[in-house]
């Protein structure tokens, strides 16, 4: 006896999105039933329940939160899918701290979004908690898919207080990212205690982390409090952990373990409660092969790991990002914020940024400073911000290209062709659309491809 269709339904004000979710439904065997107002899904309630529920987040008679509210409220009970547009890490964590199955930003792709449903029928009821106040992240900028990857790891943490390493680059933001893992806790009540331990000489850290008594070593002369105390009940964040020392290393097993250690020179042992959340730049798994570092003090550390993308694996969130760090650079200056003439922000979003989003920040800075007027233009960007490539667009591009090449390659960087590659077709593409003010069929005949393969090309770039 065959089992019967899995009943989905889907609220969505969008009359769009309805349509596609329903008609991909259907095509997958499945019992699609589409709902405009929050309202009529509470009527149809009343006579029948759905397999798994789509809801958006943001309608105009109700939030999706809400609704999940009331669901939870009125003691309806199944798994609940929610979409939105509005991509950013305050939704992602209301829609997992709501009781969402899963959180799916748009544009999404079909065929995730049915086998997203499928997923969820099979894990049955989600166990929904009533949303909380969420402290807002500005500077968390990010509707790219590695981005959406971040915000739903944070948001699926949120009421969990497990030791998290986050890995990434220099400059990508990883104390951004541990804070909001914070302020999104059960600890967010409790202090959170940062520590940059590559920034501290190792014969200083332990009395840093560990604190020590009064005549412990020549020049203590009073008791000092350590970063684990200062951070009992709450979280400390240890960035670059991948720099410690090995004896540092069995030290801060022993806390991960027993939750006790002795401050330098004490005889008392010192018990405490601390959310442990590290962060690198470097390969730990590479550093434990080669002896570097502790293979134990890894895997405690490695219990969830999220990694943050460089900003050249992210460039559609560059202008965004641009807007609100020149408007901060404004604010700290208090005076008007600048704006970015369209080729200006052409030319920084091609830009590399091998310092990421705290090389964009110092940008944002300097333009704010010494660019006339208020619009920057493309001779106005610092020549090691991307202005100089922009200024030799009418030699040879080549030149550049060749500049490019043995600055990465002098750095120890790699697989060049994986990285010039995106970004030569992502260029070209962009050029070709404003010469043709966003025609697609006309641009692909400019770069000598069929519009379909624009369109493909376009998704997979993130230039949708």
């Amino acid at each position: 006896m065959s089992a019967e269709p899995l009943l989905v339904w889907v609220v969505d004000d969008d009359e769009s999105v309805r349509w596609v979710l329903t008609r991909a439904l259907e095509q997958a065997g499945m019992r699609p039933r589409a709902f405009e107002r929050a309202d009529a899904l509470f009527d149809a309630l009343q006579a029948d329940t759905p397999d798994v529920l789509i809801t958006d987040i943001r309608m105009p008679d109700v939030t999706g939160l809400a609704l999940m509210e009331r669901l939870k409220r009125e003691r309806h009970r199944f798994p609940i899918i929610v979409v939105t547009a509005y991509s950013d890490l305050d939704s992602a964590v209301a829609a997992y701290r709501g009781g969402a199955f899963e959180y799916l930003p748009k544009p999404f792709d079909i065929d995730e979004a049915v086998d997203l449903v499928r997923r969820a029928a099979a894990a049955g009821n989600g166990g929904a908690s009533a949303s909380e106040a969420l402290t807002a992240y500005p500077s968390i900028i990010g509707r790219a898919p590695a981005m959406q990857e971040v915000f739903r790891a944070i948001g699926r943490l949120s009421s969990a207080s497990m030791t998290v390493l986050i890995t990434g680059e220099s400059g990508t933001g990883k104390e951004l990212v541990a804070r909001a893992l914070h302020d999104n806790s059960p600890r967010s009540d409790a202090p959170f205690v940062a520590l940059n331990t590559s920034a501290i000489p190792s014969e200083l850290l332990e009395s840093e982390l560990f604190g020590h008594e009064k005549g412990a070593f020549t020049g203590a002369e009073s008791r000092r409090v350590g970063r684990f105390e200062q951070a009992d009940g709450g979280t400390l964040f240890l960035d670059e952990i991948g720099d410690m020392s090995p004896a540092l290393q069995t030290r801060l097993l022993r806390v991960l373990a027993e939750r006790e250690f002795y401050r330098v020179g004490g005889q008392s042992a010192i018990r405490v409660d601390v959310r442990v959340i590290a962060a690198t730049h470097r390969d730990l798994a590479r550093a434990v092969t080669k002896g570097r570092f502790r293979e134990d003090l890894f895997h405690r550390l490695n219990v969830m790991r999220i990694e943050v993308p460089p900003l050249r694996e992210r460039r559609e969130d560059i202008p965004a990002l641009l807007r609100h760090y020149l408007a901060r650079a404004a604010d700290e200056l208090s005076i008007s914020p600048k704006r970015l003439a369209l080729e200006a922000e052409e030319a920084m979003t091609s830009f590399d940024w091998p310092g990421n989003v705290r090389e964009l920040v110092n940008a944002c800075r300097r333009m704010t400073v010494l660019a006339p007027g208020n619009e920057i233009r493309v001779e106005d960007i610092p020549a090691e911000f991307g202005g100089a490539v922009e200024k030799s667009a009418s030699g040879d591009w080549t030149q550049g290209l060749s500049a490019w090449a043995d600055q990465r390659l002098a750095s120890g960087q790699s697989g060049l062709l994986d990285e010039a590659l995106p970004a030569l077709e992502r260029t070209l593409i962009r050029v070709a659309l404003k010469h043709v003010r966003g025609r697609r069929q006309d641009a692909a005949k400019l770069l000598g491809w069929g519009r379909n393969t624009l369109t493909r090309k376009m998704r997979e770039l993130g230039l949708d």
